[in-house]
């Protein structure tokens, strides 16, 4: 037996072919006609982990869950060793060729260093930078110094309302010294970088309804008010000419940073500048006055407008005036902020706002997730730290991400200590057309987690 950074490197060459056939499988989440992919994929992973060595491997099903679980667990460190519960997400967005891509966006293409494909950066890149990374150590003199958990997700871009029942129906199977979710982004590919805080997230439609039914617009035209005028009226009324939300109370909750995490976070936005420059591009930059790109990203919250619908959008033209309008809503949250109180108090000013010539009703999507915090000074921090400059060389920044990764808040109430360790860049164009991975991002997944691993079972105790 071979240790193991030799043994990832030696099986280099089958982890990067079983990485792209899990990315041929389009699971996608929240697409029912895919359903049948995301439990393909679900039996893939829990074959693997069979495969690896692995104690057990189930794919979970729970009463009123839309897509499997797959948990898997290793227990031959011994009852004196940490247990270290590892997270990722096997499910990606939609993707077809309209949208924009330049290949077919389920079968992986290699451009200038790059691997297209849908789900590359998100989140398969972390799914195999797990299980390759357990697999070398299992195959080690020894094995792995820590117990391990994998537990890794169907429905996270749809919701995460499965785990987060599974969480709190049984902690005991998710329990553990130590959390890792492998999700997420480093600066750059020469530049690694830790996240230490996410922002919650709160998601809503907002219907407004005028007449019994679409009407000609040559007949009624100027004698009701057009649900789309209204809605876009109402729209524009919860935001300033700054860029700030304008609903009462929306603020409320929100702590403002001190000057040492601003100076923190100071060294990060020179990154977040870049790759505002070459994603966004937009003509000008637009948001709260007072906060640089990073500060607006990562401890800020926002009210975005995702999604318009309305009247008929076909080929040609169709006089018509729509029946109803449809707004899709959402927020990110910072820490101290409540979905749900969100929610509450955009009914409330929206209501108010709302023209008594329409009739306007909000509703909320799903629960919510809060804001989460990890701290960036904890002994699992440190420890990802440590391998970060292993894989990379360079030791990592520090960031609060603008993101949200629901299951975070749930496992923070079942393991000790958390961490999140992300293994793309921030050019890989998650959610979009195009995504990609630099292709050395799964070697460096797998030598940083298998050395994470390492460092926590030191002399069986957290480093």
């Amino acid at each position: 037996m071979i240790d193991a950074r030799s043994y990832a490197r030696e099986h280099a060459p089958r982890f990067r072919q079983q990485y792209e056939a899990l990315l041929r499988i389009p699971s996608v989440s929240t697409l029912p006609q895919h359903a049948a992919d995301v439990e393909r994929a679900a039996q893939w992973l829990a074959g693997d982990m069979r495969a690896i060595g692995m104690d057990s491997a189930e794919v979970l099903r729970l009463a009123g869950g839309r897509h499997p679980l797959v948990l898997g667990e290793w227990k031959g460190a011994g009852e004196a060793a940490p247990t270290v519960l590892l997270y990722a997400h096997y499910d990606v967005q939609p993707a077809a060729m309209e949208d924009g891509w330049d290949s077919d966006p389920f079968e992986p293409v290699e451009r200038d260093g790059r691997l297209f494909c849908r789900g590359s950066v998100d989140s398969k890149l972390h799914v195999m930078s797990q299980l390759k990374a357990v697999e070398a150590l299992l195959a080690s003199p020894g094995g792995a110094p820590v117990n391990i958990r994998v537990l890794l997700e169907g429905e996270e871009e749809s919701g995460s309302e499965t785990i987060s029942a599974f969480v709190a129906q049984q902690p005991e199977r998710v329990r553990a010294d130590v959390a890792v979710i492998s999700d997420g982004v480093v600066l750059a590919p020469d530049q690694p970088s830790l996240v230490y805080a996410l922002r919650g997230i709160a998601t809503m439609e907002l219907h407004v309804d005028g007449p019994v039914q679409d009407l000609h617009s040559g007949h009624f035209g100027g004698t009701l008010h057009n649900p789309l005028q209204a809605l876009a009226e109402i729209i524009a009324q919860l935001h300033d000419a700054e860029g700030r939300v304008s609903v009462p109370g929306f603020y409320d909750d929100v702590v403002e940073a001190d000057a040492a995490e601003r100076a923190l976070l100071a060294h990060t936005n020179q990154w977040s500048e870049r790759e505002w420059e070459a994603v966004a591009d937009a003509p000008a930059r637009h948001g709260e006055r007072g906060y640089n790109t990073q500060e607006r990203i990562g401890l800020r919250p926002t009210l975005e407008i995702n999604g318009l619908g309305g009247g008929y959008t076909g080929p040609g033209f169709k006089t018509v005036l729509p029946q109803r309008a449809m707004a899709k809503i959402s927020c990110r949250l910072v820490p101290d902020q409540d979905p749900q109180r969100i929610h509450a108090l955009l009914q409330s000013h929206i209501a108010a706002i709302t023209p008594p010539t329409v009739r306007s009703e909000l509703r909320q999507l799903d629960m919510g997730s809060r804001a989460v915090t990890l701290g960036h000074d904890t002994r699992a921090m440190r420890a990802a730290a440590a391998a970060y400059e292993r894989a990379w060389g360079v030791a990592p920044l520090y960031e609060r991400a603008g993101g949200s990764i629901p299951v975070t808040f749930a496992l923070q109430e079942v393991c000790e200590e958390l961490v999140i360790m992300g293994f793309g860049t921030r050019d890989g164009r998650a959610h979009g057309p195009n995504e990609n991975v630099h292709v050395e991002s799964l070697e460096r997944g797998i030598t940083a987690m298998i050395h994470f691993l390492q460092t926590i079972g030191r002399n069986g105790e957290l480093a």
